[in-house]
């Protein structure tokens, strides 16, 4: 409950701030930050190096041997290793900039931001490696205090930045969030540490036992899933730099192309992840739950924890799929005041209980020791997508994209839901776990709709308020009713 607050706290404030900075520097800005931002992820990939999630592995594996004095010794490994990676990284952005935003990102505005970018990795890195270790002991308050602390501090900062570069151009007013970025990042970093320190105050003078192989053990686990965020962020840097330039080919779009993109990306996807909070903070408290199960060899605790976890994801995802199909044209008025945004929120939402299902399998997969997978998953993807936009955008334009979207989403859930499966063992219901729930879910959406609409409510918020608390209200019922949600987890709520 605590990170689902935090995350839904501070999506709210990324899509609050999202909008603002919309109306700054305009969809044409948007789209130029979110170059620059596929760039920033590509990086900050490198700094991070899929540390985290070996840490929380390998911390659980030593908690759950009673041994939580060990976890120092897989901190200071993580961490040196990730700072060796940001290092090497920084260094490689700070001496190839001009080359990297006029050759491979094609555009010069980029270059004065990439050339402050390095600044965060080292904090990014080892931030990373902090929130790993307080995933695998549970402790959910320091990591939601300190992002809701680095989130407040980001968005003051950049506010600044952008009120100081404001009549400068785009290109400064990127450079003012990518700078913000870092600071907050650093600052982020100060408060982990602090907590840390707090945290470990118990086990000092315990010794750490030596533990074979950790530099290994951690290699082990982090190198598939770096490699895949490698060559993932890697295609979809090239991906955010191609989009653009094919979206232009298209005899409709012409000068539009970047705000286009600029909208799909940095407006639309945002909102559409959304309500994904929930689910991504179970399934991150599952990582340490399925590790330790993994330890302890107990295939039962796995088959039940893969089993809620796509069975939930199914009935989070439906209803905000139909609520976003019907109401995603007023969502789209009401935060940019943009019809163009609207209908992609609209046109999006069929795939959003594909992109959550995707996103959630996925974690729990590397928790599985599946990271191997998940990296082959997660490339071959990015490299139809780059072949696919290569072929469809010059030709349908910002059509073709949506429907790229709805083919990658597609593959991408179907191969990690049905790993996740065969692994587990989990058993899924069509019938019960996926056609009632869909035929409720845009059922009740579209009763609520038809009733508000014959009510002529004419302001906005308050429209999507009553949609989507009473379609939400009416779908639990119903799923109540129809048993598809037991009646001993709600006692077990009242609990």
């Amino acid at each position: 409950m605590l990170l689902t607050a935090t995350s839904l706290l501070l999506r709210f404030a990324g899509i609050v701030f999202k909008v603002w900075l919309s109306g700054k520097i305009g969809s044409e800005g948007i789209g130029l930050y979110q170059v620059i931002f596929s760039f920033y992820v590509l990086a900050s990939t490198f700094a991070t190096s899929g540390i985290s999630t070996a840490v929380t592995r390998l911390c659980a594996e030593e908690i759950a041997k009673e041994k939580p004095q060990n976890c120092k010794k897989i901190l200071r490994a993580s961490l040196l290793l990730t700072l060796i990676i940001a290092s090497i990284s920084a260094v490689i952005i700070i001496f190839g900039a001009d080359f990297i935003g006029t050759k491979i990102l094609g555009d010069s505005r980029t270059v004065i931001s990439l050339k402050i970018l390095p600044l965060s990795l080292p904090f990014i890195g080892a931030s990373s490696v902090f929130r790993g270790y307080f995933i695998a002991k549970r402790r959910i308050l320091p990591n939601s205090v300190g992002q809701i602390i680095e989130q407040s501090a980001r968005i003051i900062i950049i506010v600044s930045f952008i009120s100081l570069f404001y009549n400068k151009g785009i290109a400064a007013c990127c450079f003012g969030i990518i700078l913000g970025d870092a600071l907050a990042e650093a600052f982020g970093f100060l408060l982990l540490l602090l907590s840390y320190f707090v945290e470990t105050k118990a086990l000092k003078g315990q010794k750490s036992e030596k533990i074979e192989g950790v530099f290994q053990k951690i290699i082990h686990i982090a190198l598939p899933i770096t490699s895949g965020r490698y060559l993932n962020s890697l295609l979809r840097t090239g991906e955010n730099v191609l989009v653009p330039k094919n979206l232009a080919k298209f005899k409709l779009s012409g000068q539009n192309a970047l705000s286009q993109f600029g909208m799909i990306k940095g407006m639309a996807l945002p909102i559409l992840f959304f309500p994904s909070a929930i689910l991504n903070s179970v399934s991150t408290l599952l990582i340490p739950e399925i590790s330790e199960a993994v330890t302890h060899q107990n295939h039962r605790a796995i088959k039940a924890a893969a089993e809620k976890i796509i069975k939930l994801t199914l009935l989070c995802g439906l209803i905000c799929g139909s609520l976003f199909f019907v109401g995603g044209e007023k969502i789209g008025l009401l935060l940019y005041k943009s019809q163009d945004v609207g209908f992609l929120i609209k046109a999006l939402s069929p795939i959003v209980p594909l992109m959550y299902l995707d996103s959630i399998c996925d974690g729990i997969l590397k928790g599985l020791d599946q990271q191997s997978f998940t990296f082959k998953t997660a490339v071959s993807d990015s490299a139809i997508r780059l072949i696919l936009i290569l072929i469809i955008l010059p030709k349908m334009g910002i059509n073709g994209f949506i429907l790229i979207m709805y083919f990658s989403n597609l593959y991408t859930c179907v191969l990690n839901v049905g790993r996740l499966i065969k692994i587990s063992k989990a058993k899924i219901s069509i019938f019960t776990d996926f056609l009632l729930p869909l035929i409720s879910a845009f059922s009740v959406s579209f009763i609520i709709n038809t009733v508000l609409m014959t009510a002529n409510i004419k302001n906005i918020l308050v429209y999507i308020i009553l949609l989507a608390v009473a379609s939400a209200l009416l779908y639990i019922a119903i799923l109540l009713y129809l048993e598809i949600i037991p009646k001993k987890a709600v006692q077990g709520l009242k609990k």
